[in-house]
């Protein structure tokens, strides 16, 4: 395997091959001077931490290890036994020197999705055999990018069989990360996979009391950690072990309609048409309220002190407000005195009137523009941050309608389009600054989900929401994993009640990426605490531990269970698998390497 890349989603893909599923990896990244902090991605099972944090790349293929250095301009150093490729510009030399030619898979994980189309097209005509996995934020790309590498393959000319596994695999740590991030704003430990015509949730339950019905579900993915236990949960649990768990709460497997995703509360004009008492102010309807009161009690007198039917009594009240030529000339004193109230109220109209005009006109002038968050919003997700990860965020909570209000410091962040399109309100200014937060109305929010590009920016967010809301679900994206960790655990201390996430993207999007290199199709990947349940796609030809079994049977505790067959989702459990079909399962890392 070979993992190009320039930022933490490289080094993790590179211990994820390396420390789950075994695999030889070599990991091609830019000069130290030239390479952002390497994220901490764990502890390995022997080696220490120290040596860890040097993730560096082992022999590529079977044949022995890869010289180092040469003309190329990459330079080669090893550590434990294994190799880094480092070099500043992805060259042809450079991926001839790292072993594509001989390689089964290659992973192009830049930032930029104009050098990994460069570096796989180069690829594709070094080795037409090998699996490409690109990293590409332009999705529609994307899609003629992978149609364009997989023609290309077929055109030099192999033989079917040898291009089999050939594939082009296009994905985005955002699009990977963004459904795990979103899902956990709306439901906690949520997350929803979609595969086919199927939508599953996972969600968290608390477990259900002695004796009482069990929670409804598909079944139970996860056992959570108990109070005060450090341990970590239990994935994939049998029978058995759910009923010993006694009160712990646990992660339970639901089918999920896009409809139940909407957060509790009103949600006031967030998307579509705003409700009109969005279209002006509490003072200007209080006053429109009050005017027409005494529209009312006009007519009401007129009727009374000149007998008039009800209905001429309020034409005429009409009639003397809007200062139409009817002068009550030789009438009752009464009813002169009314006229003369009445036109008096009917100045007072004018203004109000303008008011409530030149609201209406700019609240509608404002819908091809930003929105401001409406008046009485409440129930809604604060979002921080409209980079490339919050954009897909705010896309797929849209999804769920869910209500959002955008937090962005940037007016000129690529998400701004995307929040003006779907009609999201957005608050332009630095979420550190105080007032902004209180602008996007997080008194009154469902959960504040902080996913800038800065740490500390998120962490300070999310402190500063607590002295407001100390009940706010939070969750906050970290660079740092052991950061994330510690985050997690003293903020869950501090506060009890309140539900705390934290999470890495390149935690979360590693999995995806693993698995396509080794040929599996990975829908996504669910946190739990600190640990990830993956679920992919598999056909169960060529699979002895699923093929001539039912579906309720297929199923390893501790490792991997299969859930559905993808193409019937109504299937019954008691439904006996065979090679044409397909089916989602849930593994562990090291469960999804027994399908390899």
């Amino acid at each position: 395997m070979v993992v190009c890349g320039d930022d933490g989603l490289a080094h993790r893909l590179s211990a994820e091959l390396r420390g789950v599923y075994d695999e030889q990896v070599v990991l091609v990244v830019p000069p130290n001077a030239r390479t952002a902090r390497r994220p901490v991605v764990g502890r390995p099972r022997s080696a220490p931490a120290a040596l860890f944090d040097r993730v560096v790349s082992v022999a590529v293929g079977r044949g022995g290890p890869v010289p180092g250095g040469g003309e190329s301009g990459a330079s080669g150093q090893r550590a434990g036994g294994e190799r880094v490729l480092e070099a500043e510009f992805l060259t042809e030399q450079v991926l001839a020197e790292a072993g594509v030619e001989r390689a089964a898979a290659l992973a192009l994980v830049y930032e930029d999705d104009e050098t990994n189309i460069r570096a796989a097209l180069t690829a594709r005509r070094l080795n037409p055999r090998l699996r490409l996995v690109l990293r590409l934020y332009n999705r529609r790309l994307g899609q003629h990018i992978e149609e364009l590498l997989d023609q290309a393959a077929v055109l030099v000319g192999e033989s079917e069989e040898a291009l089999r596994d050939a594939a082009t695999s296009v994905l985005s740590d955002a699009d990977t990360a963004a459904p795990a991030l979103a899902a956990t704003a709306v439901a906690g430990t949520g997350k929803v996979i979609q595969a086919e015509g199927l939508l599953l949730r996972a969600v968290e339950r608390v477990a259900p009391p002695a004796g009482g019905p069990a929670p409804p579900g598909l079944c139970t993915l996860a056992l959570l950690s108990a109070d005060g236990d450090d341990e970590g949960p239990v994935l994939l649990p049998d029978d058995e072990e759910v009923r010993r768990a006694g009160a712990r709460s646990r992660v339970m497997l639901e089918r999920f309609s896009a409809a139940e995703g909407a957060a509790p509360g009103n949600g006031l004009g967030v998307g579509g048409v705003p409700p009109l008492s969005s279209l002006f102010s509490k003072q200007l309807r209080w006053s429109l309220a009050v005017l027409a009161g005494c529209v009312i009690a006009l007519a009401v007198a007129l009727s009374i002190v000149t007998g008039i039917h009800p209905v001429g009594a309020f034409y005429l009240t009409l009639l003397d407000l809007f200062a139409i030529d009817d002068p009550a000339l030789g009438q009752p004193l009464g009813r002169q005195i009314l006229q003369l109230l009445s036109g008096l109220v009917g100045l007072l109209l004018l203004p109000v009137l303008l008011a409530a005009v030149l609201e209406g006109l700019g609240t509608f002038r404002t819908q091809s523009a930003l929105r401001k968050p409406p008046r009485g919003l409440g129930g809604h997700v604060v979002l921080l941050g409209l980079g490339k990860i919050g954009t897909r965020v705010l896309i797929r909570l849209r999804e769920l309608h869910v209500p959002v209000v955008c937090v962005e410091g940037n007016p000129e962040a690529r998400g701004l389009a995307v929040a003006r399109r779907l009609r999201v309100p957005v608050v332009i200014g630095d979420v550190t600054q105080e007032g902004v937060l209180e602008a996007a109305k997080i008194h009154r929010a469902h959960a504040l989900l902080a996913v800038t590009s800065a740490d500390t920016t998120n962490l300070e967010a999310v402190l500063y929401a607590r002295g407001v809301r100390p009940d706010l679900r939070a969750v906050l994206r970290l660079y740092d994993d052991d950061f994330a960790t510690a985050v997690y655990r003293t903020l869950r201390v501090a506060h009890p009640l309140a539900t705390t996430r934290s999470r890495s993207v390149s935690h979360l999007s590693a999995p995806a990426f693993a698995g396509a290199m080794l040929g599996r199709r990975v829908l996504g990947a669910v946190p739990v605490e600190r640990r990830v349940l993956v679920f992919a796609s598999v056909d169960v030809a060529n699979h002895p531990q699923l093929e001539g079994r039912t579906l309720a049977s297929a199923f390893k505790p501790g490792v991997w269970r299969a859930l559905a067959v993808e193409n019937a989702p109504d299937t019954p459990p008691g439904h006996l698998l065979t090679k044409d079909d397909r089916v989602v399962i849930a593994a562990t890392r090291r469960g999804l390497a027994e399908f390899g």
